[in-house]
Protein backbone atom coordinates (compact mmCIF):
# COMPACT_ATOMS: atom_id res chain seq x y z
CA UNK A 1 0.00 0.00 0.00
CA UNK A 2 1.37 3.74 -1.06
CA UNK A 3 -0.44 7.16 0.06
CA UNK A 4 -1.96 8.71 -2.80
CA UNK A 5 -3.18 12.31 -3.53
CA UNK A 6 -6.12 13.12 -1.95
CA UNK A 7 -6.34 16.70 -1.39
CA UNK A 8 -5.08 20.17 -1.93
CA UNK A 9 -4.88 22.28 1.60
CA UNK A 10 -4.60 26.04 2.29
CA UNK A 11 -4.91 28.29 5.04
CA UNK A 12 -6.54 30.81 4.49
CA UNK A 13 -6.05 34.40 6.66
CA UNK A 14 -10.15 35.50 5.93
CA UNK A 15 -11.65 32.10 5.62
CA UNK A 16 -15.03 33.98 4.02
CA UNK A 17 -12.70 35.98 1.35
CA UNK A 18 -11.07 33.04 0.40
CA UNK A 19 -14.01 31.14 -0.12
CA UNK A 20 -15.64 34.47 -2.01
CA UNK A 21 -12.66 33.91 -4.43
CA UNK A 22 -12.68 30.60 -5.20
CA UNK A 23 -16.32 30.17 -5.56
CA UNK A 24 -15.80 32.67 -7.65
CA UNK A 25 -13.78 30.42 -9.81
CA UNK A 26 -16.54 27.81 -9.96
CA UNK A 27 -15.35 25.84 -6.66
CA UNK A 28 -18.62 24.47 -5.33
CA UNK A 29 -18.26 25.09 -1.14
CA UNK A 30 -21.31 24.27 0.69
CA UNK A 31 -23.30 27.00 1.72
CA UNK A 32 -22.57 28.20 5.44
CA UNK A 33 -19.17 27.34 4.56
CA UNK A 34 -17.99 31.58 5.14
CA UNK A 35 -17.85 31.21 8.90
CA UNK A 36 -16.34 27.80 9.55
CA UNK A 37 -13.15 26.84 10.91
CA UNK A 38 -12.44 23.87 7.79
CA UNK A 39 -14.35 23.79 4.48
CA UNK A 40 -13.84 21.27 1.78
CA UNK A 41 -14.86 21.57 -2.61
CA UNK A 42 -14.79 18.78 -4.02
CA UNK A 43 -12.78 18.80 -7.63
CA UNK A 44 -12.57 16.38 -10.65
CA UNK A 45 -11.60 13.41 -10.13
CA UNK A 46 -12.55 12.99 -6.02
CA UNK A 47 -9.72 15.64 -5.25
CA UNK A 48 -10.54 18.24 -2.53
CA UNK A 49 -9.49 21.76 -2.11
CA UNK A 50 -9.27 22.09 1.64
CA UNK A 51 -9.24 25.40 3.60
CA UNK A 52 -8.39 26.20 7.21
CA UNK A 53 -8.58 29.03 9.06
CA UNK A 54 -5.14 30.05 10.71
CA UNK A 55 -6.56 29.83 14.28
CA UNK A 56 -7.35 25.80 13.29
CA UNK A 57 -3.72 25.29 11.96
CA UNK A 58 -2.66 26.97 15.05
CA UNK A 59 -5.59 24.98 17.42
CA UNK A 60 -3.02 21.75 16.33
CA UNK A 61 -0.02 23.13 15.85
CA UNK A 62 0.42 26.30 18.17
CA UNK A 63 3.71 26.91 16.53
CA UNK A 64 2.62 27.63 13.28
CA UNK A 65 3.21 31.10 11.54
CA UNK A 66 2.11 32.28 7.95
CA UNK A 67 5.33 31.86 5.82
CA UNK A 68 6.89 34.76 4.56
CA UNK A 69 8.88 35.82 1.40
CA UNK A 70 6.99 34.70 -0.94
CA UNK A 71 3.94 32.65 -2.26
CA UNK A 72 2.40 30.06 -0.12
CA UNK A 73 1.04 27.56 -2.82
CA UNK A 74 0.28 28.14 -6.41
CA UNK A 75 -3.16 26.69 -8.17
CA UNK A 76 -3.37 26.24 -12.06
CA UNK A 77 -6.78 26.01 -13.95
CA UNK A 78 -7.44 24.50 -16.90
CA UNK A 79 -9.44 27.12 -19.00
CA UNK A 80 -11.55 25.65 -22.09
CA UNK A 81 -9.94 28.46 -24.69
CA UNK A 82 -7.80 31.41 -24.56
CA UNK A 83 -10.75 34.14 -24.32
CA UNK A 84 -11.83 32.30 -21.60
CA UNK A 85 -8.76 32.79 -19.87
CA UNK A 86 -9.23 36.35 -20.64
CA UNK A 87 -13.08 36.59 -19.43
CA UNK A 88 -12.32 34.88 -16.30
CA UNK A 89 -9.46 37.24 -15.69
CA UNK A 90 -10.66 40.31 -16.28
CA UNK A 91 -14.27 39.46 -14.26
CA UNK A 92 -11.72 38.34 -11.02
CA UNK A 93 -10.04 42.09 -11.65
CA UNK A 94 -13.29 43.48 -12.29
CA UNK A 95 -14.88 41.76 -9.04
CA UNK A 96 -11.84 43.61 -7.10
CA UNK A 97 -9.11 40.45 -6.86
CA UNK A 98 -5.70 41.07 -7.41
CA UNK A 99 -4.57 40.44 -10.85
CA UNK A 100 -0.87 39.18 -10.91
CA UNK A 101 -0.27 38.63 -14.63
CA UNK A 102 -2.01 39.96 -17.25
CA UNK A 103 -3.22 37.33 -19.66
CA UNK A 104 -0.51 37.12 -22.61
CA UNK A 105 0.31 34.31 -24.89
CA UNK A 106 3.54 32.07 -23.34
CA UNK A 107 6.17 30.90 -25.80
CA UNK A 108 5.15 27.28 -24.95
CA UNK A 109 2.40 27.55 -26.57
CA UNK A 110 -1.08 28.82 -24.02
CA UNK A 111 -2.41 31.71 -23.13
CA UNK A 112 -1.45 32.54 -19.36
CA UNK A 113 -2.87 34.68 -16.83
CA UNK A 114 -2.40 34.84 -12.82
CA UNK A 115 -4.22 35.78 -10.04
CA UNK A 116 -3.48 36.01 -6.59
CA UNK A 117 -5.80 34.84 -3.72
CA UNK A 118 -6.92 37.00 -0.86
CA UNK A 119 -3.64 35.50 0.94
CA UNK A 120 -1.29 35.64 -1.87
CA UNK A 121 -1.07 32.09 -3.19
CA UNK A 122 -1.16 32.40 -7.19
CA UNK A 123 -3.77 31.14 -9.53
CA UNK A 124 -2.78 30.43 -12.78
CA UNK A 125 -5.40 30.29 -16.05
CA UNK A 126 -4.26 28.48 -18.96
CA UNK A 127 -5.42 26.98 -22.23
CA UNK A 128 -3.94 26.24 -25.35
CA UNK A 129 -3.44 28.15 -27.97
CA UNK A 130 -4.50 27.15 -31.32
CA UNK A 131 -1.72 25.31 -33.40
CA UNK A 132 0.16 24.73 -30.31
CA UNK A 133 0.05 21.03 -30.55
CA UNK A 134 -0.92 20.40 -26.83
Amino acid sequence: MSPRFDAIGLVASDLAASVAFYRRLGFAFPEGADDQPHVEAELPGGLRLMLDTEDTVRSFNPGWQPPTGGRRAGLALLCDSPAEVDSVYEDMVAAGHHGELKPWNAVWGQRYATLLDPDGNGVDLFAPLPGAGQ
